[in-house]
């Protein structure tokens, strides 16, 4: 018998290893809801398989969707104008459109920041590394191309601790773990969901992320310049707000998150 005949192949080791490291930790955790093997495939795959097997038709509406470019212009051109208008108005009316309009407004290009990590909105792979940046200018924050690495990743190996930074780390698991503060991490949460991946997987900035937070910053300073903190505040506090308690981020708990029954 060949060198190493009696000992397990490479991906058995592999697979003996998680077995053992996950069952210490459903020791150290029981409160935890644990998925077990028959709903441990990747549901984005398993969903594609069910929806295609029960309606093959909708194949028809594979690729990418070109009017999304559209629709970020339009929203692009809109925030210049709520900026426009809201000059001297009174703090409470600029909170409002902020938390309504910016908020809703900047939560759909986060939605289009998305599709162009999918390269959905148009043909190649560049044209929607554009399309992603040029979305992510009225959010006020640089995050399109740091978003395609990390986003690609929660797909390829979603719930795999490290890879997957969509997982709320230990921390948040033993601070946030009642009511009042489960309330709090969902303000909180486009807080977490920039700055968990610094922490948890940290990688080494590229071109594109360069070129994205170059031209978030000028945008800004452009924005800076013709309206001043308020016109920058109303961007980034639009991000800020429509990503945490918002009507429009309920998906985020509905798509990622699951109840322990």
């Amino acid at each position: 018998m060949g060198k190493g005949g009696n000992a397990l192949s490479a991906p058995s080791q592999m697979e003996a290893k998680l077995n053992l490291e996950r069952s210490v930790k459903m020791s150290k955790a029981p409160k935890f809801l644990w998925a077990n093997e028959d709903s441990m495939e990747e549901p984005h795959v398993k969903r594609r398989k069910e929806i295609i097997t029960a309606h093959p038709e909708i194949k028809k509406l594979f690729g990418p969707d070109h009017n999304i470019k559209y629709v970020v212009l339009a929203s692009f051109i809109f925030q210049i104008a709520s900026i426009h208008l809201l000059q001297g108005a009174p703090w409470y009316t600029w909170l409002f459109c902020c938390y309504t309009i910016s908020g809703t407004i900047n939560h759909s290009l986060t939605l289009a920041m998305h599709e162009a990590a999918h390269n959905l909105t148009g043909k190649g792979i560049t044209l929607n590394r554009i399309i992603g940046i040029f979305a992510n200018l009225s959010m006020g924050i640089p995050a399109a191309a740091s978003f395609k690495r990390y986003h690609l990743e929660h797909h390829r190996f979603q719930g795999e601790e490290i890879m997957d930074v969509d997982i709320p780390s230990n921390a948040e698991g033993w601070f946030f773990k009642n009511t009042p503060r489960k309330i709090l991490w969902c303000f909180l949460q486009p807080l977490f969901y920039s700055l968990r991946p610094l922490f948890i997987n940290p990688k080494k900035p590229s071109k594109w992320e360069f070129i994205n937070q170059i031209a978030v910053v000028v945008y800004n300073s452009v924005i800076y310049y013709h309206f001043g903190f308020s016109g920058v505040g109303y961007l980034i506090g639009g991000t800020l707000l429509g990503m945490g308690i918002h009507p429009a981020a309920g998906h985020f708990i509905s798509e990622h998150y699951v109840m322990n029954e």
